[in-house]
């Protein structure tokens, strides 16, 4: 079976990983491009979020490469992704186009459920083989982060232009050729040091500029108009909520995998956002105020146009903002949204982000004078 799946960061590389080690036939869409989006946007209805036109434009695209099912992630909550591969599903039979929707539902009844899951793309597969797989991905899954959060760290101290992209994607490829979880680990230090030898000391004057919102616009390059990379070009460290890894274990394992990190956001939260209010709204709400306390100059927030959970953690952020002294920008995006105008925001952003170190730093030296 020729299985396809959508893009979100680099999760495409796990995900490939696993589908070949049960024996079936990965077919990795292309990365979005303008096509894709104008694909998704054609066929989806006008009041859909950001991501699912993303989605289903991969599909589109993937089809064409003689995709035969798609795997897609599924969710509970008052969040619209817990029904998006129901909305694709009848969009694409409704174009004659059906896919068999295999859906990996956050499992309520153990390993059994997520083993039944994955089988439906391989049902001659053993129950080690499914294991030996989800070992694989998991090991990929963790040096993807790894390296993304390197990335991330020093992109603001390359010693040439675009040299730490193409060391970036040399790691990443030696990731994806990786036939074991042994020779995972073994590219990811590699790829680690690979960004080292291209990188300088950090400035420690640096902007620190945190990304906080909805899951997918924070990993998928595509989908917040490279945000990460045009802060690294400001000269900015960029420091993200959430991670590939995380968000597995937040929502596609039992809840006794949940990370610790995700615990604390949601008890940082709970004063201005007590109640699960679907999405990441919590864990967005609660990042903002922990990082108020390890010397952040600065909170974005990336959300899709509507997104019901992240308006309403925008509408707590100014409180969390004013109580804590750290600013805040909200970036609402959409197939509309434009390079250019993120582009300026983002500048006036990191200049403010630095004028207010600049301030605090003089504020407290003048106090210990």
């Amino acid at each position: 079976m020729k299985v396809t799946f959508p893009h979100m960061g680099n999760l495409h590389i796990a995900i490939k990983a696993i589908v070949q080690e049960i024996g079936a036939e990965p077919v990795v869409p292309p990365f979005i491009s303008k096509r894709t989006v104008e694909l998704g946007a054609r066929y989806s209805p006008e009041f859909a979020c950001y991501p699912l036109k993303l989605n289903l434009g991969n599909f589109l695209e993937a089809r064409e490469l003689g995709a035969e099912a798609v795997v897609m992630g599924g969710g509970t909550g008052p969040c619209r992704f817990g029904y998006y591969a129901q909305v694709q599903d009848k969009i694409l039979r409704s174009l004659g186009f059906p896919l068999r929707m295999v859906v990996l539902e956050p499992p309520q009844e153990g390993w059994g459920q997520l083993w039944r899951q994955i089988r439906q793309l391989s049902p001659s597969c053993s129950y080690r083989t499914v294991m030996r797989a989800i070992a694989l991905g998991w090991a990929k899954v963790h040096a993807l982060d790894q390296l993304e959060a390197a990335a991330l760290r020093c992109r603001c101290a390359e010693k040439s232009p675009g040299a730490l992209d193409l060391a970036l994607s040399r790691a990443l490829d030696a990731v994806d050729r990786a036939l074991t979880p042994k020779g995972v680990y073994q590219a990811a230090r590699e790829g680690q040091e690979g960004l080292a030898q291209v990188t300088g000391p950090l400035d420690p004057e640096r902007p620190r500029i945190a990304v906080v919102g909805e899951v997918y616009m924070v990993l998928e390059p595509a989908a917040n108009l490279d945000l990460e990379r045009r802060l690294g070009k400001l000269g900015a460290e960029v420091v993200r909520s959430i991670y590939i890894g995380e968000w597995i274990r937040a929502n596609l394992l039992p809840r006794v995998f949940m990370p610790r990190e995700e615990r604390e956001r949601v008890e940082a939260a709970h004063p201005y956002l007590a109640h699960f209010a679907g999405g990441h709204a919590r864990e967005t709400v609660g990042s903002t105020v922990l990082y108020s306390k390890q010397g952040i100059d600065g909170v974005i927030q990336v959300q899709p146009l509507t997104c019901m959970p992240e308006i309403v953690a925008q509408g707590v952020l100014g409180a969390v903002s004013r109580d804590h002294d750290i600013p805040v920008l909200t970036l609402s995006l959409d197939e509309h949204s434009a390079p250019t105008g993120v582009q300026t925001r983002l500048e006036a952003f990191v200049d403010m982000a630095v004028r207010r170190r600049k301030r605090r730093q003089a504020t407290s030296s003048s106090t210990w004078e």
